[in-house]
């Protein structure tokens, strides 16, 4: 039998050390039948005292023993629920995730006035008993028996260990801790014999120990660490005589003792444990005296840390996606909220503050019905790490203060990106053998003959079904490059390229590039119920260039970063790494990288979307905020102006912004001008992709006035070189569907043989001819690559090799560079799909 417990005292009147004459030692192993002998008596006293009239109690311990070894053995081996920690680049904690707020410390770190005061009010005997005290039991027998209820029990520390271990560790449902907290004999009989089995293979000090980190102290906090920080937002090793007492009293009632609801209760509560560390001479009766004197103490309000993403701040957005995405990597929602772990997450803090000072710098938080999006991700052949998630609405559950939990910088919104999507057109084009440098005609106007479902506007094909037309406004040379035209953004181009592609071939770039939720989420107008991509695929709706489908704009910003990673695609991720509590590495089930175009293409895209900031859509807010670096960039709009984007990205960092109406039934949003945010409104200056969203990505990245941006202290990178057969095209690497197979136009007009062949994507070279044939007419043509002579009769006869080309007819010639326009949207497409869960 252990001697007293003896106390010592410091300077400051406080119990800062508590031992015992000699040190902890495991229990040697007593002879069965002192064992059987034991349980028999207790078994019996307990049902006396808890369960008056049982009968049959052998076989209730026979029952209630089938269990205990291995309840036992997991006491010993099985860690209790702990909070999970996300922390940014640079180790800072961002967000916690818990079911029960838990921070295990080692028995011998735990405070002694906490050890003193839990002992002294629940079980001032624990250093005695062998993890069943009958002098308790009897004394509960006799209190009991007099005032004809169950008024007082007789579970020592380590019963308590078990029964909370059973609740709240081993439960894992609230049936089973409905189960773990029954009146009934067979659990009583179970708790009892598995302490009695655990005090055999753990020290006094042990089990002291993992109750104290086990037992819940009200508030959603678990363990004498998580109580300490909660209710006076401190270090357990710091709990004074008072606080640890307070703690103490708690136990007995969390709710009911809640200092903050019931402040009286829990301080008289509060000095009951005081006054019983003075009689068992646990304490000095003056320092009780003192102690009792001194107020609650309490925080100001709760100091646990938030559980979840509400109430992280800028970053509860990257939180959100961290859990969605570990989620698809195998660590479910309760995984995270028990396990422990410590997630090592790509948030760049510096990144995040510049991004949504820019966010918020171009539409205030409070603008009605116009949010605006940004997602930032780090291109790489190994990773594509998300460097930050930002919106002007802020994380929250407060719609009066425009607060929302809806994912908008990385999830589906139902609007679309506009013209980004021509970007997937023209790497489709490439794909089959085309070059950035060849010359597309750009009509103000275009009917195609292989799209249909056009608006009422359009003209009307077979079977009564409309043909898909579109128009351009602004003014654009007869023909320009493909790079020319992905920077000034003509519709009927893009139209016109497409019948080239085809539709499937477009999704499918569109998919292999970065938007994968095209084949994953489904087109809600589909009876089919098809996904969006395959929708726009089998229909065969021309419209997909210009990008009527809901946009991601996270999705948006990792296809910038797999073209600047030479073609190489990787899920756009926000984990680092996964520590367990034992700081061993989680593995997850992330999609592997992969080559998903070859480098030569993805590298011709970057240098064929690079005209953007210098004469293209984008050029007036570059110009603005002083950039002056190479990029890539493409504007986009929709057609009814309820949202526009931009995307934007550098060999070091790729980034997409969106703007659009957020509201439950989105309408057009107009640009005020100057530094007014966008308004609703049924006509006037409209949003587009270079206004709004390509102002904040300038913003972001370069910063304002004195204000660096993210980039600001980056070294500047040149965009890569462009192979040959990516710059002018390999003619006989193309499609079928895309090589040289002019139409005869002898015999036609002039009018008519450039249209149907500039119609089929050929440049028309044009010489006269002496001829007796009409003037004008096309007596001839040559040529098998994408330019095409024809041969045009001058209406007399000449000498004989005589040949003149008309001024200005040919497209070989340089052409005059197309004066920057503002990206227009297209005047018709389809109706858009709506998203669905798919």
């Amino acid at each position: 039998m252990r001697d007293r417990v003896s106390i010592r005292v410091s300077n400051k009147l406080d119990i800062t050390d508590l031992t015992w004459d000699d040190e902890p030692v495991r229990h040697r192993k007593r002879p069965k039948l002192r064992l059987l002998a034991l349980c028999v008596l207790t078994g019996v006293l307990l049902a006396a005292v808890l369960f008056p009239g049982v009968g049959a109690l052998g076989m209730v311990a026979v029952r209630a023993g089938d269990t205990v070894d291995s309840t036992a053995t997991e006491l010993v081996a099985k860690d209790p629920p702990l909070l999970t920690t996300m922390q940014d680049t640079t180790g800072k904690p961002l967000a916690h995730l818990y079911d029960q707020y838990r921070v295990l410390v080692p028995a011998e770190k735990i405070a002694v006035t906490m050890k003193a005061a839990i002992v002294a009010i629940e079980d001032q005997r624990f250093y005695e008993h062998e993890g069943v005290d009958l002098v308790a039991i009897g004394r509960a027998l006799v209190t009991n028996t007099l005032r004809g209820k169950v008024s007082q029990g007789g579970s020592t520390l380590t019963q308590q260990y078990v029964k909370n271990y059973l609740t709240h560790i081993a439960a894992e449902t609230k049936l089973e801790q409905t189960k773990a907290r029954e009146q009934s004999a067979a659990r009583k009989l179970r708790e009892l014999r598995t302490a009695l089995q655990l005090e055999r293979v753990l020290t006094k000090d042990e089990i002291l120990g993992r109750y104290l980190n086990t037992v819940p102290f009200g508030q959603s906090s678990y363990g004498i660490a998580a109580a300490a920080q909660t209710y006076f937002g401190i270090a357990q090793e710091d709990l004074t005589v008072a606080q640890a007492a307070l703690l103490a009293g708690i136990v007995n009632e969390p709710s009911g003792l809640n200092p903050y609801r019931f402040p009286e209760r829990a301080l008289a509560r509060r000095n009951v444990v005081i006054d019983e560390m003075a009689k068992q001479h646990r304490l000095p009766a003056e320092m009780a005296e003192a102690e009792k004197k001194a107020p609650l103490g309490l925080a100001p309000e709760t100091a646990r840390p938030p559980n979840g993403c509400i109430g992280t701040g800028d970053a509860g957005y990257f939180c959100d996606y961290v859990t969605k995405y570990l989620e698809s990597a195998g660590l479910s929602k309760d995984k995270l909220r028990r396990g422990g772990y410590t997630i090592k997450t790509t948030l760049d803090r510096d990144a995040l503050t510049k991004a949504k000072t820019a966010v918020d710098g171009q539409v205030p938080p409070d603008t009605e019905h116009a949010a605006n999006a940004m997602a930032i991700v780090k291109p790489g052949k190994d990773k594509h790490r998300v460097v930050a998630l930002a919106a002007n609405r802020a994380y929250g559950l407060d719609r009066d203060k425009h607060e929302t939990t809806l994912g908008l910088p990385y999830a589906m919104q139902n609007l679309g990106a506009g013209s980004i999507y021509k970007i997937f057109t023209a790497a489709a084009a490439l794909e089959k053998g085309m070059g950035i440098n060849d010359s597309l005609p750009v009509p103000g106007s275009y009917t195609s003959n292989v799209f249909m479902g056009g608006a009422a506007s359009c003209p009307m094909g077979a079977e009564g079904v409309r043909k898909y037309c579109v128009q351009n406004a602004g003014e654009y040379p007869e023909r320009m490059s493909m790079q020319d035209a992905l920077a000034t953004s003509p519709n009927t181009t893009f139209v016109q390229l497409l019948e080239k592609t085809g539709v499937p071939a477009t999704v499918d770039m569109a998919v292999r590039l970065g938007l994968r939720s095209l084949n994953t989420v489904r087109a809600g107008e589909d009876p089919k119920k098809r996904s969006i991509g395959k929708f726009f695929s089998e229909q065969n709706y021309g419209s997909f260039t210009l990008g009527p489908t809901p946009t991601s704009t996270l999705e948006l910003a990792n296809v910038g970063a797999t073209l600047a990673s030479g073609g190489t695609w990787c899920p756009p991720s926000p984990v680092e790494e996964v520590l367990d509590r034992h700081g061993r590495r989680v593995p997850l089930t992330e999609p592997p990288c992969a080559q998903v175009v070859e480098p030569g293409l993805a590298n011709a895209m970057t240098v064929g979307l690079s005209k953007d900031a210098l004469t293209g859509t984008a050029r007036a807010a570059a110009k603005e905020y002083g950039w002056d670096r190479p990029m890539a960039g493409k504007t986009g709009t929709t057609q009814e102006h309820k949202s526009s984007g931009f995307l934007g990205y550098t060999p070091q960092l790729s980034a997409a912004v969106f703007t659009f109406d957020d509201s439950p039934s989105p309408t057009t949003l107009c640009d005020p001008g100057g530094s007014l945010p966008p308004r609703p409104c049924s006509g006037g200056r409209y949003i587009y992709g270079g206004k709004y969203p390509a102002r904040t990505w300038f913003h972001a990245m370069n910063g304002a006035g004195e204000q660096p941006g993210i980039m600001t202290a980056m070294e500047r990178v040149e965009l890569p070189e462009v192979e040959d057969r990516y710059a002018d095209g390999e003619r006989e690497r193309r499609e079928p569907e895309v090589r040289e197979r002019a139409p005869s136009v002898v015999g036609l007009s002039l009018a008519e043989a450039r249209e149907r062949l500039e119609s089929a994507g050929f440049t028309v070279r044009v010489v006269q001819k002496a001829s007796q044939r009409p003037k004008g007419t096309v007596i001839g043509q040559s040529g098998g690559g994408s330019v095409i002579t024809v041969q045009v009769s001058t209406g007399v006869v000449a000498e004989a090799g005589s040949e003149a080309a008309a001024p200005g007819t040919t497209a070989t010639t340089t052409k005059p560079k197309p004066r920057p326009t503002t990206e227009q949207p297209t005047t018709t497409t389809r109706p858009r799909p709506t998203r669905t869960t798919g």
